[in-house]
């Protein structure tokens, strides 16, 4: 009789593990190719589907779907989409498209559901900092033109971009930065907090000497101004203010690839004004954006739907312009401005939901312990930052590189916090009474 408790405890560890697996494939995912991105995504989902119909004996996962918003807020972002599949006025195959871009989303709930245990959530953190330092590893070695046979971006042997392009990894890096930053106190001895912060350097490193992507430049100013925010007492709060001005004018004049970035967008807009002139990338930029705003005042309360960017894209372009030359869905899919993207697919109520999308995540942060929160708030602004200047959620390789991140850092956190005894109320209360700047505002 005592050998069906036997079997079932072994069966229970057996999947226990290929979860864990499953999970850790995941967070390292974000760091290697899109192939093995697009695998761990679909046997992710497989995993979490056999979780679910467990029923109650996956009770601890249920806690942080009820205990946290944000996996409320990212489902609630991919049924919107798929619910204006019903009005879009793109052609179904874009259509479908978009609404499995934004599917990643789910990535976020799909962790904290499958993540049971902060020793799971510590597996799966140190999968996804591995990761990511061995993708700085790569960079400056093609930088330093070591043969690095796994690179396979198009961009490796000029641009020095391992998987993806340059301006991807530039803003992976600056968040790589940052998060090796701020957890460098959870670490176990004092080699391994030198190391996190030697790490910290090398990858501010590659964002500023080896990567030419201004976004890279002004996330890293960015994630760089946040922590010198943090750094300061709370007495020295309001001279916090200076800092980001400080920072872009020290980062302007110590490297020479921001100053020739920064050079290159002020000849592109005076360029632009003086004569229209969409070759150059901030010319293109802007007139994306140009179109995008009249896009979005002309349906601003349902917007166009899921994937209906193009269409509504080239429909008022030829409307200015007969011989306008239509946008392939292929060539640009997007303004290259996640917000303004969203307000002409979901209108202005979809900018508000991106904001709110921000919220949750903010608050869910404010929760938990003063590293984790530090680092999950510089992946936020980090998030922000990029999604002006470029379509960073809707983009594949750096999209689901942010939702990964979120969800790894957002489960480490509530397990973390689960762990100390504490209740969510009991969390927050001693949150607040803490030193954090950010969380006494």
């Amino acid at each position: 009789m005592t050998a069906f408790p036997i079997e079932s405890n072994t069966l229970m560890l057996k999947n226990a593990g290929i979860r864990v697996t499953l999970v850790c494939l995941v967070a390292a995912s974000v760091g290697l190719s899109v192939a093995i991105i697009s695998i761990s995504k679909v046997l992710l989902v497989i995993t979490l589907s056999l979780v679910l119909l467990r029923g109650n004996r996956a009770v601890p996962s249920r806690a942080a779907l009820q205990e946290t918003l944000t996996p409320l807020l990212a489902t609630i972002i991919a049924l919107v989409f798929i619910v204006s599949l019903l009005w879009t006025s793109a052609p179904l195959n874009s259509a479908l498209g978009a609404v499995g871009k934004y599917g990643k989303f789910l990535l976020i709930p799909a962790l904290l559901v499958l993540v049971q245990s902060r020793r799971e959530a510590a597996y799966a953190l140190a999968f996804f900092l591995g990761a990511q330092f061995s993708l700085l590893l790569g960079s400056w070695g093609l930088y330093f033109h070591v043969p690095v046979p796994w690179a396979t971006s198009n961009m490796a042997t000029t641009a020095y971009a391992v998987f993806s392009s340059y301006l991807d990894q530039g803003i992976m890096s600056a968040v790589a930065a940052a998060v090796f930053w701020h957890l460098r106190s959870l670490a176990s001895n004092r080699f391994v907090r030198w190391v996190a912060i030697l790490v910290s350097v090398v990858a501010l490193g590659c964002v500023f000497v080896v990567f030419t992507g201004r976004t890279g430049h002004l996330v890293g100013i960015a994630v760089l101004s946040l922590a010198f925010f943090f750094a300061l007492p709370r007495k020295y709060r309001l001279a916090s203010l200076l800092v980001p001005p400080l920072m872009l004018v020290v980062v302007f004049f110590s490297f020479e690839k921001v100053a020739q970035g920064f050079f290159a967008v002020k000849a592109e807009i005076s360029s632009h004004s003086a004569k229209f002139d969409p070759q150059s990338s901030s010319g293109v930029r802007l007139n994306f954006w140009k179109t995008s705003v009249e896009a979005i005042v002309e349906r601003p309360l349902m917007g166009s739907g899921a994937g209906s960017w193009v269409t509504e894209y080239n429909r008022i372009e030829q409307q200015k312009n007969p011989l306008h030359q239509s946008l392939g869905p292929q060539s640009h899919g997007n303004p290259h401005q996640e917000f303004l993207l969203w307000g002409v697919q979901l209108g202005v109520g979809g900018i508000l939901l991106l904001f709110a999308f921000g919220g949750a995540v903010l608050l869910d942060l404010r929760k938990m312990e003063p590293p984790i929160a530090r680092a999950g708030q510089s992946v936020l602004l980090a998030l922000a930052v990029s999604c002006l200047f470029n379509s960073s959620l809707y983009d594949a390789y750096i999209g689901d590189f942010f939702c990964v991140s979120l969800g790894v850092l957002l489960a480490y956190g509530f397990h973390s916090r689960e762990a100390s005894g504490g209740s969510v109320v009991e969390g927050v209360v001693q949150h607040l009474k803490n030193e954090d700047p950010l969380i006494k505002i």
